[in-house]
């Protein structure tokens, strides 16, 4: 289950599938979907809960409400190099979300989010790629209940409680691949952390904003079944991975109350991530701790990312949406793996808004993760595999959301 939970952890960054680097998923609304998650100083409804609380504050006197589907298609991922060669399977994945926005007392108001801040399933059928991850599942479900208060006409401020449910299997096989060790793992566990906020209006068409995300370590709980030539034994097992802390500086600048340009820088603090340490309820056997006992060095790096949004109100009931964004990878080629061989990537995306009447109202949004062909020099990576050179191409994601949003 340790081993589970490290590499799912791991894994869910092939979920934040599309996103960003590493794995957490950003875009988690039809709007920030639409703007490449250049979404944190110009937001415009119930989501407002989830990417910037502080900016509730100035919404209208009214409730908001609003849900999305997303289907994340996961193409498969090919490693080439002679015998050794193999690809993963491809993935789709559904990914529901709802966010909720209530009227103001005062100078104050409160809102909640169910989000999926992170999660994967990668799984590889071939020999050598199934001896580190035939699969890896982790689902990341996160609870965020938030308040703003309204200091003046121009700066308000926000914070919630983050309460993030995760869960995973990771399963290895090396028999296909003349290795006699198999593991079959999956555990659960809830963690906490915190949010917080600002947005500051210095005109009525710019608008600046601050968030940041505070890191939460899940430590995974559960059982982890290890064979050696056939013969297993189960154990009570943990492992601890971050989901890393993040903060985000955004700008936006709107013309004529039509088209709004917006600018977001983000810093993802992966360098949390050191290792991935496994524990055990007691020794396993002596023949098993090569493969399951013996931490796996990570020392990931902090990362930077950049947005630009497009929002255009075409007319008094049609709104577009555009966004480009670019992601970089916290992988070190030395600890790269087949559980997440990550690389940077281009983010492009489009999508719109149609206002069916006074309330209620409902669009789609298509984002696609591009991401870089990766080269591995021999003898750099500490894989058994990977050390011997060869190279990951294709895989990337694409995201498709439908949502509806109601006013009242």
């Amino acid at each position: 289950m340790t081993q589970l939970k490290k590499i799912i952890a791991l894994s869910i960054a092939t979920s934040s599938i599309v996103m960003a680097g590493g794995y957490k998923l950003p875009e988690q609304s039809l709007n920030s979907i639409a703007l490449s998650d250049a979404y944190v100083a110009h937001t415009m409804g119930a989501d407002t809960a989830y990417y910037n609380p502080a900016a509730m504050a100035f919404m209208d006197d009214k409730q908001y409400i609003e849900g999305a589907l997303t289907l994340a298609h996961l193409p498969s991922q090919e490693y080439s190099l002679g015998p050794l060669s193999g690809e993963s399977e491809t993935e789709n994945l559904l990914i529901p979300t709802i966010f909720y926005v209530s009227k103001p007392m005062d100078n104050i108001r409160w809102g909640v989010s169910l989000v999926v801040p992170g999660g994967l399933t990668k799984r590889w059928k071939t020999p050598y790629q199934k001896l580190f991850a035939e699969e890896f599942t982790l689902k990341n479900i996160e609870l965020n209940p938030v308040v703003s208060y309204k200091v003046n006409d121009a700066f308000s401020i926000g914070a919630g409680a983050r309460i993030v449910y995760s869960e995973g299997v990771v399963k290895s096989d090396g028999n296909d691949a003349g290795f006699p060790v198999k593991r079959d793992m999956e555990g659960n566990t809830i963690e906490f952390g915190y949010n917080v906020a600002l947005l500051y209006k210095p005109t009525t068409d710019v608008n600046f904003a601050m968030t940041y995300r505070s890191n939460i370590d899940l430590t995974e709980d559960g059982q982890a079944n290890l064979y050696f030539g056939g013969v297993g034994q189960q154990y009570n097992a943990d492992v601890t991975v971050p989901l890393p802390a993040t903060f985000d500086i955004a700008i936006s600048k709107t013309w004529q109350e039509k088209v709004t340009l917006e600018f977001k820088y983000q810093r993802i603090f992966w360098s949390s991530y050191k290792a991935l340490d496994f524990n055990y309820d007691r020794p396993i056997q002596a023949n098993l701790v090569d493969s399951f006992d013996k931490p796996l060095i990570r020392d990931w790096k902090d990362t930077n990312s950049f947005r630009l949004g497009a929002t255009i109100k075409m007319d008094n009931k049609l709104t577009a949406m555009f966004g480009i964004g670019i992601d970089k990878s916290p992988v070190p080629l030395t600890t790269i793996g087949f559980e997440l061989a990550d690389s940077d990537s281009r983010v492009f995306s489009m999508g719109f808004r149609y206002q069916q009447n006074e309330n209620l109202s409902w669009g789609a949004s298509f984002l696609v993760s591009d991401k870089d062909s990766l080269s591995l020099v021999p003898g750099v990576a500490e894989n058994q595999v990977l050390a011997n050179g060869g190279g990951f191409s294709e895989g990337g994601a694409f995201l498709t959301t439908v949502g509806v949003a109601y006013e009242f």
